[in-house]
């Protein structure tokens, strides 16, 4: 019985110290970056302003060449056929509004944004509004920040 209490108590100074470990290296691992976040936002801005203006060579330069795009239903898009479908929307079709809110972590040179977007459009001849959670993963890149994968799914409620 005695050794069965020790043994807890081991357990317990292990994961206690596990957790300060941990709770020290947060820090290292977010390290503030709120000079980069100033540049993350806006080129999620810039993103939300060439799409609504259906400007695939702005785009094409935000976009990492080998970007992984995740679709509403899961499928997978590359970044050409992104771009083409873009080229090929018919004006207005889809509207995206301003992100309600955008909020940027980061983790060396990778950062991950996360917010909300409000699309509304008309699909299969019925007018539809829409709110998006977006998780996108942009890596800084020499002075700039490209985004290497992006997904939308919408919010269901």
């Amino acid at each position: 019985m005695g050794n069965a209490k020790l043994t807890t108590r081991c357990r317990t100074k292990i994961v206690c110290v596990l957790a300060l470990a941990g709770a020290l290296a947060m820090p290292v691992l977010a390290q503030d970056k709120s000079g980069d976040e100033s540049k993350v936002i806006p080129m999620e801005k810039a993103w939300n302003q060439a799409y609504k203006s259906r400007d695939g060579k702005a785009l094409g330069s935000i976009l990492q060449d080998s970007i992984v795009l995740v679709n509403d239903d899961g499928s997978l898009q590359s970044r050409n056929e992104f771009l083409t479908g873009i080229d090929m929307a018919k004006p207005f079709a889809t509207q995206q509004d301003n992100p309600e809110s955008i909020k940027v972590r980061f983790f060396g040179d990778v950062a991950i944004a996360t917010g909300v977007s409000r699309l509304s459009g008309v699909e299969d001849g019925k007018a539809f509004v829409r709110r998006d959670r977006f998780v996108d993963t942009w890596i800084h890149k020499g002075n700039s920040w490209q985004c290497v994968a992006a997904s939308a799914p919408p919010i269901l409620r």
